[in-house]
């Protein structure tokens, strides 16, 4: 794929420039009227470029995130009917787009994970690069790091620290954490670093703090991030019309596997889940055709221009006029825990 210019729009704005942003636009092949849906709106990147591709594009952007939602003001102020900014997770976006009046979408443009502007907020808890309260919820709602952390039994912190972080030292990590909170809650994002830092040792040469890989599994747990992912994606192949693109951009390992698999099913290779759960034979009809031959990769040079693309990757495909399939309960295994995908397997045989 070859490499199409970024947005002129942003560059000249000086605003945020999403990782891939060039691919995801040349693999999208945008070409107006029509509708686009960034399921991830973030600090509106993407929403940017959708919009400056082609004056006939309007754009459904969707966030969970309340400040995220009224940080874009602004750009919806300036592209006035064109864009419309909604609060909602992108599980739901056919129903969110439905309920703006549309019928269909044209384009779903997806950025998994956490955003920058989350990251660099010490308030919301995302990182341990400044203290801040122990949160990391994309949205107000429900159970915060906190509550998982003073809470959880040792069990269910080691698994989430193993399978979401995939951290080798997750055992010792979740038995550090019951024996710290023995003596009072752990409360901010420093305290857990630190606890953290003193269990597992940084690797030689490595500039990767001891506590990322586990903050990371924390943070997939509190927001239900591969669940969201893995309903998103059903919730896009719904909306798209026949001909319509997906475009999803990921950042680790655990999000990659499952647009991997969802995609290769829905175009007619078998998907094997996990060792918990039998291979799945080839849905029919195919829902979606490839766009992208594997993942595209970062350019060196973006990579050095913004370290975080460095584990990027984009996937594309086309939607066909094939009816929507039913759900993949096989990709669902993906985004929980090996105990409870051993459960429901047991429960589907």
């Amino acid at each position: 794929m070859s490499r199409s210019p970024r947005s002129k729009t942003a560059a000249a704005e000086g605003t945020h420039i999403p990782v891939l942003l060039a691919e995801v636009i040349e693999s999208l092949a945008l070409k107006g009227p029509g509708l686009a849906v960034d399921g991830t709106f973030g600090a509106g990147g993407y929403t940017r470029a959708l919009l400056d591709v082609d004056p006939s594009i309007r754009v459904v952007a969707i966030d969970r995130d309340t400040t995220a939602i009224s940080a874009g003001a602004p750009l919806q102020k300036k592209a006035g009917k064109r864009l419309r900014l909604v609060e909602g997770r992108f599980s739901l976006l056919d129903s969110l787009v439905e309920a703006q009046g549309e019928a269909g979408a044209d384009w779903v443009v997806l950025d998994i994970g956490v955003s920058s502007m989350q990251l660099d907020r010490a308030e919301r808890g995302f990182s341990f690069r400044n203290d801040g309260p122990l949160d990391m919820r994309m949205s107000s709602e429900g159970e915060s790091a906190a509550d998982l952390v003073n809470e959880a039994d040792e069990a269910t912190l080691a698994d989430i620290f193993f399978h979401y972080g995939e951290e080798r030292r997750a055992r010792a990590v979740a038995r550090a954490i019951i024996e710290t909170r023995r003596r009072g809650p752990i409360e901010t994002t420093g305290q857990l670093a630190e606890l953290i830092a003193g269990v597992v040792r940084a690797e030689p040469g490595s500039h990767i703090h001891p506590a990322t890989r586990s903050f990371q599994g924390l943070r997939i747990a509190v927001n239900d991030e591969l669940g969201e992912l893995v309903a998103a994606l059903h919730a896009a192949e719904r909306i798209l019309r026949p001909g319509g693109r997906l475009a999803v951009v990921t950042f680790h390992s655990l999000e990659d596997r499952i647009v991997k698999q969802f995609l290769s099913a829905r175009s007619g290779r078998a998907v094997q889940a996990s060792r918990h759960v039998p291979s799945v034979e080839r849905p029919v009809p195919r829902s979606f055709a490839p766009v992208t031959k594997g993942p595209v990769l970062p350019s060196d040079e973006e990579c050095r221009a913004n370290p975080r693309a460095r584990s990027a990757k984009l996937r594309a495909a086309e939607r066909t006029d094939a009816p929507v399939p039913a759900p993949l309960d096989a990709v669902q295994d993906l985004a929980i825990l090996p105990a409870t995908a051993a459960l429901r397997g047991g429960s589907r045989r």
